[in-house]
């Protein structure tokens, strides 16, 4: 899942979503993104002392987040006000926003700890990895296994899946499906995604240090 390559493809879509935003200012635009992730964050982290039924409320967050993400770049560029100190913001913003969609979700109780410890250092490794191209002077990488549109979109039908997972469906057990097994092993759907955000993230994260070193090395 890479949805990076297809940004030139869905650029039109984006352009017609950004028209009625384009009188905004893009730091707004990047502030209710992240709004939007730190209300994802604290709903998520609710369930743990109300109900799982919360997490349709947070996937719809979580994919709002990621649709902002994209639109205060689009609304930048539309309205010609890039700027150095706008994407510095937009960074920042979205480092914070990870942190704390990922924290709210470990504390949900749906994801085993060191699974979200471990994909938190995976994703903010990545995120590194793409930014320090830049400080090198080679430009700013965002290809890789698993971009931030991957991982929001994963964590977006994750949380979305615990939802239906946590319906009363008739064909379900007496207790709604929250834990499998599997030889031995509980997890849950979030714990299976987290898994895979680990693994894409850390995949991106070398794969883009050993890009900027091979660059650097004939340089």
């Amino acid at each position: 899942m890479v949805l990076e390559g297809y940004r030139d493809r869905v650029a039109p879509y984006v352009a017609r979503l950004a028209r009625p935003f384009l009188a905004w200012r893009p730091d707004r635009i990047s502030w209710l993104a992240f709004g939007l992730a730190a209300a994802a964050g604290a709903l998520a982290a609710l369930v743990r002392w109300t109900t799982p039924l919360l997490f349709l409320a947070v996937a719809a967050l979580i994919f709002l987040t990621g649709l902002f993400d994209v639109l205060d770049g689009a609304v930048a560029r539309a309205t010609q006000r890039t700027s150095a100190r706008g994407d510095f913001l937009d960074h920042v913003l979205d480092r914070y926003a990870d942190f704390l969609i990922v924290v709210g979700i470990a504390i949900s109780g749906f994801v085993d700890p060191l699974l979200a410890l471990f994909a938190l250092a995976s994703l903010l490794l990545a995120s590194y990895m793409g930014t320090q191209a830049q400080a090198v002077g080679q430009g700013r990488l965002y290809s890789g296994a698993l971009s931030r549109a991957d991982r929001l979109v994963v964590l977006t039908l994750a949380t979305l899946l615990e939802f239906d997972l946590a319906l009363p469906w008739p064909w379900a057990p007496t207790a709604p499906w929250v834990r499998f097994h599997l030889y031995g092993v509980s997890f849950t759907v979030i714990d299976v995604a987290l898994l895979y955000v680990i693994i894409g993230s850390q995949w991106t994260a070398i794969a883009r240090a050993r890009r900027v070193y091979s660059a650097l090395r004939s340089t």
